[in-house]
């Protein structure tokens, strides 16, 4: 089979193998034995959040940017230049600004990220209807039986896509392109940014041997170490071991991890998404343990997350609350409704009793609100005939809704959202989507 070389910036696509492209001059070339038979992919936008930033405010372009709240806050993701000072996703805004005291801080703006999301999910979706979304920013393809359609192979067909992101969105991407998803995943992360990684059936059991068991998809620290008392500590052990063996260290997980290991996923794309659940939630600058100057903010995570429900056209049966104590431990607690809701009220009621059952000398550096166990928008609070309350609370909180959509968010205010108003990072999860 002949090698072709396809430059990613003008598309010229010459059969050998080249070090620039003979067009344009660009070392950006993608070639590969089995460029041409390939058809998976995985799509992931460049530090999504910070690049749409930059690219709303160009003078940003050079300096390294933090999208995050707060000084107790968290970031939430942070472009490149940043990432050379050593600030991660996830790293304490703190420590972030420690490691780079001249960054850019910026609150997330979840609506604006939303809509670029959906201005590359559209253009994915005119390549081929099988995506399946993994996140706002990510999304696997496949583009198997496009060819007739698009005259070009996956590989060509992709390089064309991203160079179209770039120009008409103005973000840039980086694609993974293989035979598996799990490959195409971590093809997508071996050149960022601006990205375009092969990983051919040839190649792959070879290319993983050497590699840790937690580039593996669904081998995190806990089970890294189980594997690692087991002897198996890189991709290669865990292939060469004994099945039965990994049935007493994972239990039904060590099989799956071994077919991966071995370049083997059966997994297919599905473009059927289905959101588990939608939540909001706050750091705050300052701990706190008081219940009384928490409620005002529980009233506030209710409220956004029951809009984010009605604007989703959902509703869910169970209320869930989150806390993060001063020593960084996670607590959840949830409750089942009787029915699905979309109110503010029943979310605020819920987790307002599940927050009361809490120690009250207890410090907490994050609230949030959310559900799960979810369904269509018109399965929402319906009560029954001797439920009158149900009806009013409905009619209000519509009417409220009605009145922030015409003269902003400030314009109704509830006695109950009234109190101390945290310095904090703003609900940033949008909904937590299932991956396959």
């Amino acid at each position: 089979m002949a090698l072709w070389t396809l430059c990613r910036d003008c598309l010229h696509d010459a059969e050998g193998p080249a070090r620039r492209c003979a067009a344009c001059g660009s070392p950006r070339l993608v070639s590969h034995p089995e460029r041409d038979t390939l058809s998976i992919a995985h799509v992931d936008c460049d530090a999504f959040y910070a690049s749409v930033e930059k690219r709303d405010n160009p003078s940003l372009t050079d300096k390294p940017v933090i999208i995050g709240g707060g000084r107790r806050g968290v970031v939430a993701t942070c472009c490149y230049v940043a990432r050379t000072y050593g600030v991660r996703s996830a790293m304490p805004m703190f420590k972030a600004l420690e490691a780079c005291a001249d960054a850019v801080v910026i609150r997330p703006d979840m609506e604006k990220y939303v809509a670029v999301g959906r201005q590359v999910r559209s253009l994915m979706l005119a390549l081929t209807p099988q995506v399946e979304p993994i996140s706002i920013d990510e999304a696997f393809l496949d583009l198997g039986g496009t060819e007739r359609l698009h005259r070009s192979s996956p590989a060509v067909t992709l390089a064309a896509f991203a160079r179209r992101v770039e120009t008409e969105i103005g973000i840039t991407i980086s694609v993974g392109l293989s035979y598996a998803k799990f490959l195409a995943k971590i093809a997508s992360d071996m050149d960022k940014p601006r990205g375009f990684s092969v990983l051919g059936r040839a190649e792959a059991v070879a290319f993983l041997a050497g590699k840790p068991v937690t580039m593996l998809p669904g081998v995190g620290k806990a089970a890294a170490e189980r594997l690692a008392q087991a002897g198996i500590r890189q991709i290669g052990d865990l292939a060469g071991a004994a099945t039965e063996n990994l049935f007493a260290t994972l239990g039904k997980d060590g099989p799956r991890l071994q077919r991966l290991s071995r370049g083997i996923d059966e997994r297919t794309i599905s473009p059927e998404h289905e959101t588990r659940s939608i939540s909001s939630e706050t750091t705050f600058d300052t701990d706190i343990a008081d219940h009384d100057a928490l409620e005002p903010i529980l009233w506030r995570m209710a409220e956004r997350t029951a809009a984010r429900l009605r604007k989703a056209d959902l509703a869910g049966r169970t209320v869930i609350l989150k806390l993060k104590g001063a020593d960084f431990r996670l607590i959840t607690r949830s409750r089942q409704l009787h029915e699905p809701t979309q109110l503010a009220k029943r979310l605020y009621d819920e987790a307002r009793a599940l927050l009361l059952a809490e120690p009250v000398a207890t410090r907490y550096r994050l609230l949030g609100v959310g559900v799960s166990d979810l369904g269509e928008g018109s399965g929402a609070d319906h009560g029954d005939l001797a439920d009158t309350e149900t009806p009013r609370v409905v009619a209000v909180e519509r009417a409220i809704e009605k009145l922030r959509d015409r003269f902003g968010t400030d314009a109704v205010i509830k006695g109950v959202g009234l109190g101390r108003e945290p310095a904090a990072s703003p609900a940033r999860k949008t909904p937590t989507s299932r991956r396959r």
